[in-house]
């Protein structure tokens, strides 16, 4: 017997979890959904994936489809795959999810270099990644303060590095506040506000859009906006507009001297 509407495990990144909510309500679909940490963003690709191909193996097959609510995220959705079809929007990180676009996102950032983000989810759900053993920038050493990095490696040497592993934050001059219409929308720019005010940023709210997500959820996946994987198929990153492809279908490469 066959089903009304199709049934979909969606894996997302907990910063959307109130955007994922928000399209799940209004999507036919069925639609079960899974949220992971925030922290995996911070861990590096090899971590990152391994824990969501965990997830992936854990759903049951069947399933019509698994999506997945993340960017190519400095590459942590690379070689995930699926015993069903497997859905990822094309998108680099989740800043394309919550403006609806990565034409539009490009076209924001075109015009505003420099531009720290801020959204509901990442105000929410914002932590120190400093405070996680297995981050990237914990193994790093970036949490150091000068003096411990002038008793490991001396004096000159401690100077070196606070210089390059110093505040990451100094090459921004503006935040935007992503508003995605959910959750206490007063507090969030309160919170946007007071950090403009102490780096002495510029601060912008800017409409975001749930547009992408929305299509996502009810199995509107056009190819120039979604990627569709076979069961089997591993996820990897394009190297052009795309940002993503199959593994069994990468793009072609010309070879020199062809037009």
């Amino acid at each position: 017997m066959s089903r009304a509407n199709p049934r979909y495990r969606l894996i997302a990144c907990e910063v959307l979890a109130r955007e994922c909510a928000a399209a799940m309500s209004t999507c036919a679909a069925v639609v079960d959904a899974e949220f992971l940490p925030k922290g995996l963003h911070d861990v590096g690709e090899e971590r990152m994936s391994s824990r969501i191909q965990a997830a992936i193996d854990a759903t049951d097959p069947a399933y019509d489809a698994i999506l997945l609510a993340y960017g190519l995220c400095n590459y942590g959705v690379r070689g995930l795959h699926a015993e069903v079809p497997l859905v990822l929007p094309r998108a680099h990180d989740c800043i394309t999810l919550l403006l609806g676009s990565r034409q539009r996102y490009a076209e924001y950032f075109a015009v505003n270099p420099g531009t720290f983000y801020k959204s509901p989810g990442w105000i929410e759900r914002d932590s120190d990644p400093n405070a996680n053993p297995a981050s990237i920038t914990a193994r790093l050493g970036m949490a150091r303060d000068r003096e411990t990095l002038a008793a490991q490696y001396g004096e000159d040497n401690a100077d070196f590095l606070m210089d390059t592993l110093g505040d990451w934050l100094q090459s921004y001059h503006k935040v935007a506040f992503i508003d995605t219409g959910v959750g206490d929308t007063a507090h969030y720019l309160k919170t946007v506000e007071e950090l403009a005010r102490d780096r002495g940023w510029e601060m912008e709210r800017v409409a975001g859009s749930r547009a992408l997500l929305e299509r996502l959820l009810s199995g509107q996946w056009p190819e120039e906006d979604f990627l569709v994987l076979a069961p089997g198929a591993r996820v990897d990153a394009s190297w052009d507009e795309g940002i993503i492809c199959s593994e069994l279908n990468p793009p072609e490469i010309a070879t020199p001297g062809e037009e």
